[in-house]
This record gives structure tokens, sequence and C-alpha cells, in this order.
């Protein structure tokens, strides 16, 4: 495979693997890496649809707190599919102790977005990333009073690992509130179990299908796979075949399409 890649064009290996994982719809946050593929060149890469993502940080970083407001008030009508934060990056969910440079621009992000009346979901990074992130800062539990404060407002838990349980208790008991297992899965060893453990709690029609797949191709396709074949397992389990198909496409498809008007 290896030998392969280094032969190929880059954009038609990218291109091969992005259209073997059967992706419909792409929803993009490009705010990172500076400088690589935007959302609409992925799109194009992988013949399907696509939509970006909005990083509040980037917003800060690009254009300051003051235009917050705006760029947030405006991100429906101008084509973005949600917001997302990365504040587990930046001290932790907990709000009450993270910087006010953290703290502030989210929180008018999140007002400015409820204040249209038609809120934007908002995707927050929990779980596992990379090493400059303190994990247990990263529990999605901190944000309880981000949910129920912006009660409108859904929320999105992005990735979850090792606090999936976590993440389908929340699913569980508010219903603004819709997780996934990108990075998770294709990441972990035993894909099924933590699919198991997002369904402990979890109805099905909260949890949604994503790769977090970035700079790596593989796991476009990777991920795609691994999801199917932990879905067959874990369903056909705990369901008749049916309903076990009928749950697939929730999860895989529909609940995204219902969430981000797809």
């Amino acid at each position: 495979m290896y030998e392969r890649r280094l032969a190929s064009d880059p954009a038609e290996y990218a291109a091969s693997l992005l259209h073997a994982g059967g992706i419909e719809w792409l929803l993009v946050d490009d705010g990172y890496p500076l400088g690589g593929t935007s959302w609409d060149e992925l799109g194009e890469l992988a013949g399907c649809r696509s939509k970006p993502v909005m990083r509040i940080e980037r917003v800060v970083e690009e254009f300051g707190q003051a235009a917050v407001t705006g760029e947030v008030g405006s991100a429906r009508e101008r084509g973005f599919a949600a917001l997302k934060t990365i504040a587990a990056y930046r001290g932790g969910l907990d709000l009450d102790v993270v910087s006010p440079e953290v703290r502030a621009p989210l929180v008018e992000a999140l007002e400015a977005n409820e204040a249209t009346g038609d809120p934007l979901p908002v995707q927050v990074h929990c779980g596992f990333g990379d090493s400059d992130l303190h994990l247990p800062r990263a529990d999605p539990g901190w944000l309880k009073p981000l949910v129920e404060r912006f009660e409108e407002t859904p929320f999105v838990l992005l990735h979850c690992y090792p606090f999936v349980r976590e993440a389908g208790w929340l699913a569980h008991v508010y219903g603004n509130v819709w997780f996934d297992l990108s990075l998770t899965i294709p990441h972990v060893s035993r894909p099924a179990e933590a699919l198991r453990e997002a369904l402990e709690l979890a109805p099905v029609s909260k949890l949604l299908y994503a790769s977090d797949a970035a700079r790596t191709p593989e796991l476009y396709l990777l991920a795609a796979a691994w999801w199917r074949d932990a879905l067959a397992e874990v369903l056909s389990e705990a369901l008749p075949a049916a309903g076990a198909d009928a749950a697939a496409r929730l999860i895989l498809r529909e609940n995204a399409f219902a969430l981000y008007r797809l």
C-alpha cells in the first residue's frame, strides 16, 4: 500500500479512497492545519457534497473577538453546517476554571448562535487527542452547565474516548445533545466495544457516524469500513434484522441529515 501511495498522484490516490468509502456528505472543519485542503476541494475529491464547519477559535485568531458575534450570527446564511470549539485544547471544558480568553469568545459565540432563533449545531471536541490536551479536562460531563443554559442549541460531542459512557449519558438525559465516535473509530483496537458503550444508554437516534479523518486519506476508508463492521456486529446482537438495518441507517445517515439539515 505504501509503495502504491508513493507511486500515485496524491489527488488521484486520495480520491480513490474517498470514493471507496461510500461517502455521501462531508462536513469539514478546515481550520487546521492552515493551508490544507479546503472543504470544497475535499468534496470535489470525494465526488460528494460538502459544507464547511466554523471553528470558533479560528474566527478569534483571524478576526479578533469583536468579530465573533457577527461571524457566528451570519454563519447559517453563509452556508456553514455547524460551529465547532476546541476549548478542550485551550484549558478544558470546565468554563469555571479556564482563562477569560478561552471562556469569553466561546460564550459569546453560543449567545450569538442561539440569538438567531435557529441555532446551528455546535460541535465540541471531547476526550482524547494530541499531546497538548489534558485528558481529564476534556470529559464531556463538564459541559452540563452549557447544555442546560443553551437549551435551544444542539450540541454534538466529538470523539469522546475514553468518556464514551459519559457522552452517552448526556445524550440520554438531554434532548439537545448528540455524539459521535469519530477518531475513536478507527483508532481504538476494539471498535465494537466502544459502540456497545455508546449505546448502553443513548438511543440510536442520538449517535452519528463521523471519521475525523484528516491529512491521511486511508482514514476515510478505514473509518467507514470499521464503523459498518462494528454496527453489523453490535446491532445484530441487540435487534432483529429489520430493526438492526433501520438503526444502522439512522446512525450512518439519517441522524446527521436531520440534525445538519442536509
